[in-house]
């Protein structure tokens, strides 16, 4: 399980806007072997945590490469999940490694084999010099990937995108308060939406999202109804902070939890810019 806010905007008004602000967690087993966000690929281009999981190895669940390509991925809650199913994190990995191809292309290819998979939701992107383009594909929604419209504030977490749960909305409107604040630097920026992320009030009951969730249990969908999940061996061990501006300047911070210890955390920032 995961939760994605995002403001997408292809021509800021200033230099000193922004073209992506994009806050995610990732919620996941604490035990799970996987990397933190590094640079990695032929060429040390592409800037994601990796799934270190027995045959799973290599993929991830948000990134982006030096030439613009960004990818994201949330699960979609049902039960019971086929064991058998493909691994999704391949499905960011591999847009990001991938040469060729736009976004709407990439997922128009996936869309073909979504069967072939247990539910996710894919964000993919490109921001380059003379065109941004983001486009959204749930394999649990409609038969065809979307492109999404600028300047507008978006939410996804673990159902289709915008879905109405109530972590939603009330992470969104957090999000929207702070990105609506043009008085902040960069770093206050990063901190305000950590703070975003870091939020574990519990939005229970919520009967959209429990319907969902049947199969679950009552306590873990409690659990789940935050935004930042906390169970005593499941829950959010991962926030991240994307921004890039309107010259194509992207910060990266990655705060990432320590030896399955929800007390210990280790926070790594990247900077570079978008090679045209």
């Amino acid at each position: 399980m995961c939760i994605i806010f995002f403001k997408f905007d292809p021509r800021p008004a200033s230099k000193n806007a922004y073209r992506l602000i994009l806050a995610a967690n990732r919620d996941e087993v604490y035990s799970r072997p996987s990397k933190a966000a590094h640079f990695w690929g032929t060429n040390n281009e592409i800037l994601s945590g990796l799934d270190q999981e027995s045959g799973k190895e290599g993929g991830s669940w948000m990134g982006i490469n030096k030439w613009g390509k960004l990818s994201a991925i949330t699960n979609y809650m049902e039960n019971p999940p086929n064991p058998d199913a493909q691994g999704r994190g391949f499905l960011v990995s591999n847009y990001l490694t991938e040469n060729n191809g736009d976004s709407y292309s990439y997922l128009k290819k996936v869309s073909a084999d979504g069967h072939l998979y247990n539910g996710f939701n894919l964000l993919t992107a490109e921001f380059r010099a003379q065109q941004t383009t983001m486009c959204y594909y749930g394999n649990r929604g409609s038969a065809e990937p979307v492109h999404l419209k600028p300047a507008g504030i978006y939410g996804l977490s673990n159902s289709l995108l915008d879905t109405p749960w109530k972590k939603l909305h009330q992470g969104k409107r957090h999000f929207t308060d702070v990105v609506s604040d043009q008085s902040l630097s960069c770093n206050g920026l990063v901190e305000e939406l950590l703070n975003v992320l870091k939020n574990e009030e519990l939005n229970a009951p919520d009967p959209v999202q429990e319907l969902q969730g049947d199969g679950y249990s009552k306590t873990m969908i409690k659990a789940l109804s935050a935004v930042c999940v906390r169970s005593p061996h499941y829950g959010t061990r991962t926030n991240t902070i994307i921004l890039i501006d309107a010259e194509g300047n992207v910060s990266f911070t990655e705060r990432t939890m320590l030896n399955c210890d929800t007390t210990k955390w280790s926070t790594n920032s990247f900077q570079f810019k978008i090679q045209s």
